[in-house]
């Protein structure tokens, strides 16, 4: 039996990867289905939750989400983590302060024999305002990360910030911060791949031509999501204040 949950912001919780019924779908399910597929094959079967909320700091999601998934019953065989993109979108954050809450994470969970999974968020720095610092700040935080995961057993690393692939603007949704369906489906084949599961890494024609629509079009985009994202700074409001996660108990998974 495979235990596994998913803790972190809107990039675990799936924005971008929006289902007909106005559902969020994104990679940790795609990875749960995936390994109930794979798994299948042996008679083993698949329980997954999902605790990952929208607009989540790094703190809450390792103080609040992480220990929720341990107090899980039965306790998880694996958890996937990811945090601090949101964190880095804020002025005065510090580097050295989300490494040393990821090692605060990692001690924990592989303490008690979970396996990690740990993700380096998708590089949207191409897309979004003030970009190169963004993607300077997220340089160093993934290679700090990286660097620490050496001293810990049971934990598998997928550099999603590093992949060139994803970068691209046809993997990215319409506010340019979250990936769009085929943006997760990429994420979900790299973390698969990455836990031994044979599986291509899904890519998307090269030759598909990518418009920026020009100046209306920008227009537009500041006035849909730039400009709300920053009311909601100005107001210390998260777009996950008050958001339950979507599943917060152990779900069975079918193929």
């Amino acid at each position: 039996m495979t235990r596994y949950v998913a803790i972190g912001d809107s990039f675990t919780e799936g924005l971008g990867d929006t289902q007909p019924d106005g559902t969020e779908r994104g990679w940790a399910d795609l990875v749960a289905s995936g390994l109930a597929a794979s798994l299948a094959e042996k008679g083993e079967t698949v329980e997954y939750a999902n605790l990952a909320i929208r607009g989540r700091l790094l703190a809450p999601i390792v103080h609040d989400q992480l220990e929720a998934a341990l107090a899980l019953d039965p306790k998880p065989t694996m958890i996937s983590f990811n945090g601090g993109g949101n964190d880095m979108l804020r002025r005065g954050v510090t580097i050295a302060h989300l490494v040393e809450l990821t090692e605060h994470a990692l001690q924990r969970a592989t303490g008690t024999g979970v396996h990690m999974v740990v993700l380096s968020g998708a590089d949207p720095a191409d897309h979004i305002p003030f970009g190169s610092t963004f993607r300077r700040r997220g340089e160093e935080l993934t290679a700090a990360v990286a660097a620490i995961l050496p001293r810990y057993d049971n934990v598998t690393f997928v550099d999603c910030f590093r992949d060139r692939e994803l970068r691209r603007g046809d993997y990215w949704s319409a506010d340019r911060l979250h990936l769009n369906t085929n943006g997760h489906r990429r994420v979900a084949s790299l973390v698969l791949a990455g836990l031994g599961h044979a599986t291509a890494a899904h890519i998307l024609d090269p030759s598909t031509p990518t418009s920026s629509g020009g100046l209306l079009a920008e227009a537009r985009y500041y006035g849909q999501h730039v400009l709300p994202w920053i009311n909601r700074r100005l107001r210390g409001r998260s777009s996950g204040d008050n958001r339950d996660p979507k599943y917060a108990t152990w779900t069975p998974i079918t193929t």
